[in-house]
């Protein structure tokens, strides 16, 4: 924690120290240390960092997606308007893999005959791995720089998007490349509420500073941050706030984010609800040039 916190230059180190060790004196074996873990990561972990004992890091961390498993979805919406969302994801490889392919073909299959605007659904995206969500959003995204990480001393970190599958400060996650939309600089519209958070936040992020984009809907959840998990010695996993999310022009972040255009998420008219967040979108994209 001393090493790698987000929080590393502003927290009492000895005090930290003294707290955990006192609290783990007694201790006989490596779960007995847990408490003290726990504790000492209330302190420093920027309310996103958790603690998963080993076997809650194998059925969390390391689970393989299962028949309740919801990848990304997309559609047409009519007038040449294209909508994907994009759900949380967290697991294993074969997790990853899955949600990859599924959206990237439901992309292409909106993309049909000719997208002139997106929409991109970032509403409940609680997060857990970013990287697969912009393996499906790249082609929308654009080739390029997206965002970028950033840690306590200034160091960047770069995300970009190459033939449509993101690298992080140049190493590619081995999803290949992504069929490209056929039209890469259409406008999008952003969706996001109170739950989008952790990685759906890097993706709002990522479309941030992307010319003729817009987001709608309510502010995010605050933890536009990134972790990293270090395994102990037991195989419990420690998933550590190290980074801030920051956006292509250099912007960082690390409270909600607020929208565009604030618009609360659902209301209920003459008995059914009504998406006003994207029905507003829907009405900015036809008024954009490319939907003309």
């Amino acid at each position: 924690m001393e090493k790698n916190a987000l929080l590393r230059h502003q927290v009492k180190w000895p005090e930290i120290r003294r707290q955990a060790y006192s609290q783990a004196q007694a201790a006989k074996k490596p779960s007995d240390t847990y408490d003290a873990i726990r504790h000492a990561l209330r302190t420093v972990g920027h309310g996103h960092s958790s603690f998963f004992d080993p076997k809650q890091a194998e059925e969390v961390v390391e689970a393989p997606p299962d028949s309740s498993f919801e990848g990304p979805e997309a559609h047409s919406l009519g007038d040449h308007l294209a909508y994907v969302s994009l759900p949380a994801v967290q697991g294993s490889d074969a997790a990853y893999k899955r949600y990859v392919r599924q959206g990237r073909e439901a992309v292409a299959k909106a993309d049909r005959p000719e997208a002139c605007g997106w929409v991109v659904d970032l509403r409940g995206n609680h997060g857990g791995n970013m990287w697969p969500m912009l393996a499906v959003a790249g082609p929308v995204l654009g080739d390029g720089k997206v965002g970028m990480f950033v840690d306590p001393d200034g160091k960047k970190y770069p995300w970009t998007i190459q033939n449509g599958s993101p690298r992080e400060n140049g190493r590619s996650f081995g999803w290949g490349d992504s069929a490209p939309v056929v039209n890469p600089d259409a406008p999008v519209a952003v969706l996001t509420d109170g739950v989008t958070a952790s990685s759906g936040e890097a993706v709002a992020v990522a479309f941030r500073g992307r010319p003729r984009t817009r987001s709608f809907g309510e502010g995010t959840y605050g933890v536009p941050t990134g972790n990293n998990g270090h395994r102990l010695s037991d195989g419990a996993v420690l998933v550590l706030t190290e980074v801030k999310d920051a956006d292509r022009t250099g912007r960082s972040y690390d409270a909600p984010i607020s929208p565009d255009e604030e618009i609360p998420t659902m209301k209920l008219r003459r008995g059914a609800h009504v998406d006003q967040v994207l029905q507003a979108a829907k009405k900015w994209l036809r008024k954009q040039a490319e939907c003309q």
